[in-house]
């Protein structure tokens, strides 16, 4: 059975850094698209950023170059680098894979088949 599980959330102020992981079990392909998205109640799940073949690399406007999607393939793990942290970051995190190495539409959270539990990522001001 596939099984994403994340790492890396936690308490930052403003202008500071997280890395987020999020270890890879069982997924029956070599090569396949992955993404990591947030959510706070009360508004949808939203797209941070993805990555297919490994090296693809899109991201939502918003994000401004704060952000990094990288995959090791060796360790099966994603990563999320984030940097200057705004408390409007405050969320729940999810990395998210797809059955697919190709995703014209990256932004949806439908296009994804397997879900971590997420990571709480809290910025204060």
């Amino acid at each position: 059975q596939v099984q994403l599980v994340e790492s890396g959330g936690g308490s930052v102020q403003a202008g500071g850094s997280l890395r987020l992981s999020c270890a890879v079990h069982r997924f029956p392909y070599s090569t396949y698209c992955m993404g990591w998205f947030r959510q706070v109640p009360g508004k949808e799940r939203e797209v941070v950023a993805s990555i297919c073949n490994g090296d693809h690399t899109r991201y939502p406007e918003w994000v401004q170059g704060r952000f990094t999607i990288a995959k090791d393939n060796a360790k099966n793990t994603l990563y999320l680098q984030m940097n200057s942290l705004k408390p409007e970051d405050t969320g729940m995190y999810y990395c998210a894979a797809a059955l697919t190495s190709f995703l014209v539409d990256w932004s949806p959270p439908d296009n994804y088949n397997y879900w971590g539990q997420g990571t709480q990522v809290t910025v204060s001001s």
